[in-house]
C-alpha cells in the first residue's frame, strides 16, 4: 500500500516537474534592448553644439580684445583678465541700464500674464457673438511678421507722445497673441464643471477666473512667464528707436552702442555684457522648470 501511494507521489511530482519545464521552455523569452549607443553620441554632439557658444561667450569675457581677435585664435584666455567688467560696470552707467531693462520686462510680463490670461479665458470658456471670428483675428495677427506693423505701431507711439518713456516701451506689448492662444488652449483643458459649480455656490465671472481658473494655471502661466520675458529681455529694435535718450536706454541697445569703438568693436566687453544679460533669464529658468514638469504629469487638476 505505502509503495503504491510513494509510487503515485512519484508520478505526480514528475509530471508536475515535466508541465513547468514545459511552461518555462514554451514561454516567449523577452528580447534584450539593442543598445543605441549612436542615439547617445547624437544628443552629446547636440549637447555641445548648444552649450558652446555659452562657454566661449564666457571664456571671452575674460581675454582681451586683441587677444579675441588674433589668428589662430585660443580657446581658454592665455591672460585672464576682468578689466571688461570692470569697465561694463565702471565706465558704463550699467545701474541705469540694467534697471531699465528690469522695469520694461518685469511689466510687459505681469501685463502678458494679466491680459492675455483674460483674453484666454473668454475664448475657451465664455460663449459670446463674434467669439470664433476674434479668435481666427489672434491667429491672424500671429501669421503677420513684427516687422510689417512696426513703422504703423511707432508712428501711433509718436503721436500719442510716449516716445523716450517707459509707456512708450511697454505699452505696445502689453498683450501678445502668442500669450493669448497659449492660455487659451490650456484653459480649453479645464473642466467645465468646476465653473458651474462655482456659479452654482454664486461667485462671478471675475472671481471664478482668479480664485478657480487661474490657480489651476501654473504650468502656462511659467511657459508664458519665461517667454514673455525673454522676448521683452533681448527685445533691440524697438527700445533703440524708442529710446532717444540714455537714460532710456535697456542693457541690449547700451551694450550695442558702448561695445563699440573709433576703431573696432570691443569684443570683451560686448562677451561680458552678454553673460550679465543671460543671468537673469537663467535664474528665471531654474525656479520655474518644475513647473514644466508638472505640465507634463498634471492637466491642471490637483
Amino acid at each position: 500500500m505505502s509503495t503504491i501511494t510513494g509510487g503515485t507521489q512519484m508520478t505526480d511530482a514528475a509530471g508536475a516537474g515535466a508541465s513547468t519545464a514545459a511552461t518555462v521552455t514554451g514561454a516567449p523569452r523577452r528580447r534584450r534592448p539593442r543598445p543605441r549607443w549612436w542615439l547617445y553620441v547624437v544628443l552629446t554632439l547636440g549637447l555641445v553644439a548648444m552649450v558652446m557658444p555659452f562657454v566661449w561667450m564666457i571664456l571671452g569675457s575674460f581675454k582681451t580684445n586683441a587677444e579675441i581677435r588674433q589668428y589662430p585664435t585660443n580657446f581658454w584666455p592665455l591672460d585672464p583678465t576682468i578689466d571688461n567688467y570692470t569697465q561694463l560696470f565702471g565706465r558704463l552707467d550699467f545701474a541705469t541700464f540694467f534697471t531699465n531693462s528690469i522695469i520694461v520686462a518685469s511689466f510687459v510680463t505681469l501685463g502678458n500674464i494679466v491680459f492675455s490670461s483674460m483674453v484666454g479665458y473668454a475664448l475657451a470658456k465664455l460663449e459670446f457673438r463674434g467669439k470664433r471670428l476674434l479668435f481666427l483675428l489672434v491667429l491672424g495677427t500671429l501669421m503677420v511678421p513684427g516687422v510689417v506693423t512696426f513703422v504703423p505701431l511707432f508712428v501711433l507711439t509718436a503721436n500719442l507722445g510716449l516716445v523716450n518713456s517707459y509707456p512708450g516701451l511697454i505699452l505696445p506689448f502689453l498683450i501678445t497673441p502668442l500669450g493669448v492662444f497659449l492660455m487659451r488652449q490650456f484653459m480649453l483643458s479645464l473642466p467645465d464643471d468646476i465653473i458651474e459649480a462655482a456659479r452654482i455656490d454664486g461667485a462671478g465671472e471675475w472671481r471664478i477666473f482668479a480664485r478657480v481658473i487661474m490657480p489651476l494655471c501654473g504650468p502656462a502661466v511659467a511657459t508664458l512667464t519665461i517667454l514673455t520675458f525673454l522676448a521683452s529681455w533681448n527685445n533691440f529694435l524697438w527700445p533703440l528707436v524708442v529710446a532717444t535718450t540714455e537714460d532710456k536706454y535697456t542693457l541690449p541697445v547700451a551694450l550695442a552702442l558702448y561695445s563699440v569703438g573709433q576703431n573696432a568693436a570691443q569684443y570683451g566687453l560686448m562677451m561680458a555684457g552678454a553673460v550679465v544679460v543671460v543671468v537673469p533669464v537663467l535664474l528665471i529658468f531654474v525656479v520655474l522648470q518644475r513647473y514644466f514638469v508638472q505640465g507634463i504629469a498634471l492637466t491642471g487638476i490637483k
